[in-house]
């Protein structure tokens, strides 16, 4: 049986879809594809998509879930986070054991958001 996929959400609980919007849209700078009311999907450059809904509960733990987004320029996204005012704990870095450069970020869910390349 052959399928031809369409592409892939995932969904993620929010407690605030605005908190949320300036997040994913105006500090990432990715495309509100559909506002559902209670969801909006965004379009994440490079594939896929990423929403968040209000009737879903956040589930947000001490690095889990991990929302990755892979880019050769975060040097460059992690310059754009600071200077929009936002916390981040250490700045990017190798991590040898996975051959990647990367840093992480809180959104304003609790999730954690990692920016990372990977080292060929």
């Amino acid at each position: 049986m052959t399928i031809n996929w369409n592409g892939m959400i995932a969904f993620f609980g929010t407690g605030d879809l605005k908190k949320t919007e300036h997040f994913y849209k105006e500090i990432l700078g990715f495309t509100l594809e559909k506002d559902q009311g209670k969801c909006q999907i965004y379009d994440v450059p490079g594939g896929g998509k990423i929403g968040f809904c209000s009737h879903i509960p956040v589930n947000a733990h001490s690095k889990s879930p991990i929302i990755t987004f892979v880019t050769d320029e975060v040097d460059q996204v992690y310059e754009h986070v600071i200077n929009r005012g936002l916390v981040i704990q250490s700045k990017p870095e190798k991590n040898t054991f996975f051959h990647i450069y990367h840093f992480f970020v809180q959104d304003p869910n609790g999730y954690t958001v990692e920016v990372q390349k990977f080292l060929e």
